[in-house]
């Protein structure tokens, strides 16, 4: 899946020697999270809106150097390593660097949010799947075969959670004898956290995500 298309370029890059005039106007003109920022052409920090109340709008941004927040990704990520980016930072909004440490954009969350609702695990049919079992004695390729044994279609999957020694994967699978498939993982000794259709999956998703609901009003 290719995400660069999804580089935004006409968000502004403040440079470091910049009033903050500037940067209080964009972020009361945006609903955007941070802002990056610039020395000699190259990446020095993210200035987060967070900081608003405690900047001095007279002062340049030099003054606050030590205070930039560091993250960014590059070019080359992948769309997970950006979802990844934007939960870490509890960021909508996310640099995205060159080879040369410039800034060539950012990602939006949005935009990347619906890169990952794009994709088959959301739009094909199907049915959703959690279940959980000790880190050490889980694997993907097991997962994979209790789905086709039972003649049903494995769809994708992805760990949800880990905690506790114990992880939790949510997969999506044909709905082709979905009952035969929780059984046999139970007889593998997985436990079921959740079992349902694709829509009630959607629909809890929404209604669960204060991450989402706060940027993407979900």
């Amino acid at each position: 899946m290719q995400i660069q298309t999804h580089i935004l370029t006409n968000i502004p890059v403040f440079k470091v020697e910049d009033s903050l005039k500037a940067v209080v106007k964009f972020f009361k003109n945006t609903t955007f999270s941070h802002v990056a920022v610039i020395e000699k052409g190259r990446f020095l920090g993210v200035l987060s809106e967070d900081d608003l109340e405690n900047l001095k709008v007279d002062e340049k941004i030099e003054g606050y150097r030590y205070s930039l927040d560091n993250f960014f990704t590059r070019k080359d990520a992948n769309w997970l390593d950006v979802l990844e980016g934007f939960a870490r930072n509890e960021a909508n909004i996310l640099p995205v660097l060159g080879e040369n440490e410039e800034v060539l954009g950012y990602y939006d969350l949005t935009d990347v949010v619906g890169v990952f609702i794009d994709t088959p695990f959301f739009t094909e049919p199907g049915n959703i799947l959690v279940v959980a079992k000790g880190t050490k004695d889980y694997s993907f390729s097991e997962v994979a075969q209790i789905v086709e044994s039972n003649n049903a279609k494995y769809i994708g999957g992805f760990i949800t959670e880990m905690l506790n020694d114990v992880v939790q994967i949510t997969i999506k699978i044909s709905t082709e004898n979905f009952s035969d498939v929780v059984q046999t993982f139970r007889r593998y000794n997985y436990n079921i956290v959740f079992g349902n259709s694709d829509d009630k999956f959607l629909e809890d998703l929404k209604e669960r995500s204060d991450y989402l609901d706060k940027y993407l009003n979900v």
